[in-house]
C-alpha cells in the first residue's frame, strides 16, 4: 500500500508506474514483500510511452493502462517465481521487446545525463546550452520530458545525493552530508527535507533505523 502525507492509504496495483515524484509516500508492507523495480534515467518513460510527464507528475498508475497485454501476463508470470532473479530477467525481457518504440535520443537527453551525473551541480544555462536549446526551449521540453521544470529537477537531484549519502553512511554528520550534497548551508539542507520528505532530518534518521528498507542508497548511473 501506499500512503500520502495526508495519512490515507491506497492499495496498490500489481505493477505500478510512477511519475515524476515530488511529495513523500510512506510505503506499508503488508506480511511480506518482494518487488522489482525498474528505474528510468530522465527522459526515459516519455521516450518510451510518448506521453508528456507533467500529466503523469507525482502521481502512481496501473501500469496495465498504458502497456500492452504483456504486461498483464508479465504479472502472472512473476506471481510464482523461484528468486527475484528469474524476475529480473523476464522484466528486462519484456522491456528489451519494446527497445524499438523508444523515440531517438536528443542532445536534450544527454544534457540531462549530465545533470543527472553531476548530481544537479551544473548551472541550467549550462545545461540548455548542452542541450543545444535556448533556456526557454529548454525549460519547455523539462516540462514534457521530466514534468518539471530543471530548476526543481536539478534540486531534488541535490536532495537525491543527500538522502542517499546518509542511507549509505548513518553516521555521516548533517554538516557533511550538507557541504557533500553542495548546499549552501545545513539549514537549506533542512529546507529541502521539508519539502521533499515532510520532515526534519532527525525524523529520517529515526525512520531509517525502523526499517532494513533502502529505496535511494543503491541507484547507480
Amino acid at each position: 500500500m501506499g500512503r500520502t502525507m495526508d495519512e490515507t492509504f491506497y492499495k496498490q496495483p500489481d505493477t505500478v508506474l510512477t511519475g515524476p515524484q515530488f511529495s513523500r509516500v510512506n510505503i506499508k508492507v503488508h506480511r511480506q514483500l518482494q518487488a522489482i523495480r525498474v528505474d528510468f534515467l530522465p527522459g526515459g518513460l516519455f521516450r518510451l510511452l510518448g506521453i508528456p510527464m507533467h500529466e503523469l507528475f507525482d502521481g502512481g498508475f496501473d501500469a496495465l493502462d498504458f502497456f500492452d497485454a504483456g504486461c498483464k501476463t508479465l504479472n502472472e508470470q512473476l506471481k510464482d517465481l523461484p528468486d527475484l532473479e528469474t524476475g529480473k530477467k523476464l522484466v528486462e525481457n519484456y522491456l528489451l521487446l519494446h527497445l524499438p518504440v523508444f523515440s531517438t535520443a536528443l542532445p536534450f537527453d544527454a544534457a540531462l545525463m549530465t545533470l543527472l551525473k553531476n548530481d544537479g551541480q551544473l548551472s541550467i544555462e549550462q545545461t540548455a546550452s548542452l542541450a543545444c536549446l535556448s533556456l526557454k526551449q529548454f525549460e519547455r521540453k523539462c516540462r514534457e520530458r521530466i514534468g518539471m521544470s530543471p530548476k526543481m529537477y536539478a534540486r531534488i537531484l541535490r536532495f537525491s545525493k543527500a538522502y542517499r549519502l546518509h542511507e549509505a553512511d548513518p553516521d555521516l554528520s548533517w554538516t557533511k552530508i550538507a557541504h557533500e550534497a553542495a548546499y549552501f548551508d545545513q539549514m537549506h539542507l533542512i529546507r529541502d527535507f521539508k519539502v521533499f520528505a515532510g520532515v526534519n532530518p532527525s525524523v529520517i534518521e529515526q525512520e531509517l533505523l525502523l526499517t532494513p528498507l533502502r529505496m535511494q542508497k543503491d541507484i547507480g548511473f
